[in-house]
């Protein structure tokens, strides 16, 4: 035999092998997923709670205001993004979960709420609304396109695999590239999109009136406007929620119309001269790239009183958190701040115009220029969801972007198998990372740093449109990262004896200043701040409530934490300003917890023990639980996996009230 014949037999039985054990490897791991799936199915759908839901307690109007939790950032399969993600649920299905329905996952299993939520919102991409899901339909006129054939028939059938997750994550870009080439060349295009863009529309606000049941669930019509500025234009993106859905407009505005928010508020004040009222969450300003609380205007103008009506006028409240990490603060601007570096991207950075806590002190500096403050904005939480549905718990999130990170495997939760991860490291290096000598999936993202968050808080007097639109409007609002943690934040001069009244509540509301509100100096006088603080009724015990403080010192910018109160008896250290650790452990082999540290309330009276008559200032309240398994050590310890070294295993929840300022 030549030595030609010879290496050539030699190749094609490395060839054969390497083919082979690809082969055998990815059958196995496909096995494992399978399993996976079915597990998954399990959790969700044999451990329901059987706790009776609230919403029936809280249907008659209470003048002292009742908590309501829900969602206003939820994607169906009429963004494009998550149609391409395999999610092909739709508002109706979305409006059907939140009350408690089980919904399909793209992945293939189930998903179901323990409780249902109290108001939930579908908030489509406003830019290419619909678009996808008619280019995947092969009698479309889109299908007779050649460059949008690899769309045809695109969630007939959907895998969880790798592969199909690289698949689908090279489709859209070209497919949206190429569109807007089309569109510039052609107007039919154009007025052809146009059409299916209305008709979803119509569809979205008539499904939120069709799933509209006041005192059960209250559905608001909306959608996301997603833009930016500069050549990125994917950094400043809002959640438009209007208040009710009478003489909406044809079509959202959207980037197409302006990639400029400034636009955005335009087209919404002139709405609002026509009776139409509505408000846009700025959410993701950790991802912002310190765009989304400048100093400047969108064309590069200090910011002035114009603006900053406008913008307040516009914007009251901000998505602090979601499942895309937390906005709050981070450990390079907040260095004090030992819980600053809860739930964040590793792209965290110095950034002051990337969070919320240093925008509100900018505001401050902004006011003392122009006379307003652009940033005195409330908080709330959501989640983000590209499945239609919600995952904001730890023990049982299944993903934000459907078939992409729809198990274990391809969050980087858990490694793939020893084999199949070699191989994968050899042929797309640049999706794998080793940690603790395994291969872990990394897709085009860190997936692993994503969270199980979050929820929007309200207090409002009733369950209705109305009711909790208001309350978004005045920002009695308050954000969670997931459990159903209720803060109550006052503030005033004479409500010292406040929680020995008949009735407290009614009390403060006649007395003092809720969160959200302002409340102005009195000479020779600190104010009084209450707190109280109620565990989620089916969740874990309260570890401490804390007060953060932000103000101007000769220009310069200050924060400061100070614990007001603690757990189990304990007392706040008065020079520290920090409580003692109550002892409160989790098991790592099985996730439990401690059961007897914490508490199940908090309240307590606060002054701040560092007050200067005349200085304006911020105080919002942050609420910590006690420890819990992270999602990721969840999802090792069910696959008899030990959690990766490199992610923290537990976390603290918490919840986040809307400020209270103290003005001149």
């Amino acid at each position: 035999m030549s030595i030609l014949k010879k290496s050539f037999f030699w190749i094609a039985g490395i060839t054969l092998s390497l083919v082979l054990i690809v082969f055998i490897s990815y059958q196995y791991q496909e096995g494992q997923t399978k399993k996976t799936i079915e597990k998954i199915d399990d959790i969700f759908l044999k451990q329901k709670s059987s706790m009776k839901y609230e919403a029936d307690e809280r249907r008659e109007k209470n003048p002292d205001k009742n908590a309501y939790f829900g969602d206003l950032h939820v994607h169906t399969a009429n963004s494009f993004d998550s149609y391409t993600f395999g999610n092909i649920n739709s508002p109706d299905d979305a409006y059907r979960y939140a009350r408690g329905a089980a919904l399909p996952h793209p992945s293939g299993y189930q998903v179901q709420l323990r409780r249902p939520l109290d108001f939930y919102a579908v908030t489509d991409h406003g830019i290419f609304l619909g678009v996808m899901k008619t280019a995947s339909d092969e009698n479309s006129f889109l299908s007779k396109y050649d460059w949008v054939k690899p769309l045809h028939s695109l969630n007939d059938s959907a895998g969880a695999g790798i592969f199909e997750v690289i698949r689908r994550s090279n489709l859209f870009r070209p497919f949206a590239q190429r569109l807007a080439e089309e569109q510039r060349m052609t107007n039919d295009l154009t007025d052809e999109l146009g059409k299916i863009s209305r008709s979803v529309w119509q569809d979205i606000i008539q499904a939120a009136d069709r799933a509209y049941e006041p005192g059960i669930l209250t559905t608001f019509a909306g959608y996301e406007y997603s833009a930016g500025s500069g050549a990125d234009l994917t950094t400043l993106h809002r959640n438009v929620i209007f208040k009710d859905t009478k003489n909406l407009p044809l079509l959202p505005f959207s980037r197409i119309d302006s990639p400029n928010p400034e636009k955005l508020w335009d087209w919404m004040d002139s709405l609002r001269d026509n009776g139409v009222d509505s408000l846009a969450i700025p959410h993701n300003s950790n991802l912002s790239g310190g765009l989304m609380f400048m100093l400047d205007d969108f064309n590069g103008a200090p910011i002035d009183e114009s603006y900053s009506r406008k913008r307040i006028g516009n914007e009251p409240v901000v998505e602090i958190t979601q499942v895309k990490a937390t906005s709050e603060t981070s450990p390079f601007l907040s260095k004090n701040d030992e819980w600053a570096d809860f739930e964040i991207e590793n792209t965290a950075d110095n950034d002051e115009g990337s969070y919320t806590r240093s925008a509100l002190i900018r505001g401050l500096n902004l006011k003392n220029k122009s006379g307003v403050n652009p940033y005195k904005f409330g908080f709330i939480g959501s989640t983000d969801t590209h499945v239609s549905a919600s995952s904001f718990e730890e023990d049982r999130y299944f993903s934000k972007i459907g078939i992409l990170d729809g198990t274990p495997e391809l969050r980087g939760s858990i490694p793939f198998n020893k084999t199949y991860g070699s191989v994968l490291k050899v042929l797309r290096p640049n999706l794998i990372a080793e940690v603790d000598e395994k291969d872990y999936f990394t897709g085009s993202t860190r997936l692993i740093s994503w969270s199980a968050s979050g929820l929007a808080g309200v207090w409002a007097e009733e369950n209705t449109r109305e009711s909790i639109f208001n309350a978004f409007k005045r920002k009695e609002t308050f954000a969670t990262s997931g459990p159903r943690i209720k803060i109550r934040f006052f503030a005033g001069y004479d409500i010292e004896n406040a929680f020995s009244k008949e009735n407290t509540i009614a009390y403060l509301y006649e007395t003092s200043t809720t969160m959200g509100g302002s409340l102005k100096t009195k000479k020779n006088r600190s104010p009084t701040f209450l707190i109280w603080a109620m565990a989620d009724a089916q969740g874990t015990n309260l570890q401490r409530v804390q007060i953060i403080k932000g103000w101007l010192d000769n220009g310069e910018s200050k924060e400061k934490v100070f614990d007001a109160t603690c757990s189990d008896g304990l007392e706040v250290d008065k020079s520290s300003h920090r409580c003692p650790d109550n002892g409160a452990k989790v098991n790592l082999n099985d996730c439990s917890i401690s059961k007897n540290k914490g508490s199940r309330e908090l309240k307590t009276l606060w002054k701040d023990p560092e007050f200067i008559e005349d200085q304006e200032a911020f105080y919002y309240v942050r609420v910590l639980e006690n420890p819990v398994c992270r999602w990721s050590t969840w999802d090792a310890i069910r696959s008899n996996q030990l959690p990766r070294s490199d992610i923290k295993s537990t976390i603290q929840e918490r919840a986040w009230s809307s400020p209270i300022w103290i003005t001149n």
